[in-house]
């Protein structure tokens, strides 16, 4: 059995989108679909509401077969060198979902998938995330089905966000990712999109996606998956 290919991208904005569309078409040359982690609000004072050559490009890889994937709040850390939904209880985290969910519906972008910041989440999220409707959450370790309690186990390689950078982890990140495809499993590379300018993490991401594809990983996005008599929102 052949295993599977999730590339998933954050930190999307302005000053960005151009690194990351430039990657994604790479990788859409290869026929590869990419998940793309979106948050309405980002350190600097950028709001995705009022970028609206961004939104419109997420509108259309959408469209075009990519995953939206809720990925915060405000990049706001509750603890230093924590993330987002690290350590929140479930009441604020369920009022960081319900104020991000807004944001999304009203710009055309909801989604039923969750990613935190630097993929930790709570036992507070986790308990907030099925409450407002969410289905899919991606963390460190695996994909949880929400509705369904079930976890399939990967963890995620990343560059940025929480990951190393360096060289020497690029190359880990590639041979980890040669490692998992060869046994068949759920290869899960990640990158901040500001690491996308830099030639070092950026081949590492192409090298990791090319070997996946080599050992015939199935590219895919994160997703829900319903039974045949529910409708997919996500």
């Amino acid at each position: 059995m052949a295993g599977e290919l999730i590339v998933s991208i954050s930190g999307i904005k302005d000053r960005t989108i151009d690194d990351v569309a430039d990657f994604r078409a790479e990788l859409e040359v290869r026929g590869v679909p990419v998940s793309l982690l979106v948050a309405p609000r980002l350190k600097g004072g950028y709001r995705l509401e009022d970028d609206p050559s961004t939104v419109d490009w997420l509108q259309m890889r959408r469209t075009a077969g990519d995953a939206i994937v809720l990925h915060g709040y405000d990049e706001a850390a509750t603890k230093k060198l924590r993330g987002e939904f690290a350590t929140l209880q479930a009441h604020e985290a369920n009022l960081r979902l319900m104020g991000a969910d807004r944001v999304l519906e009203h710009l055309g972008l909801r989604t039923r998938l969750f990613a935190a910041p630097g993929w930790n989440v709570s036992q507070g999220a986790v308990t907030a995330l099925p409450r407002n409707g969410f289905r899919m959450l991606a963390g460190i370790n695996g994909m949880t089905d929400l509705v369904r309690n079930a976890t399939v186990r990967a963890r995620v390689l990343g560059i940025g966000e929480g990951f190393l950078t360096e060289p020497w982890w690029c190359r880990t990140l590639v041979l980890s990712a040669e490692r998992t495809a060869r046994r068949s499993g759920i290869v899960r590379v990640a990158a901040s999109a500001k690491q996308l300018r830099k030639p070092g993490p950026r081949q590492a991401m192409i090298d990791a996606v090319d070997l996946a594809l080599m050992h015939h990983c199935t590219p895919t996005v994160y997703r829900w998956e319903p039974r045949h008599a529910l409708t997919d929102a996500a």
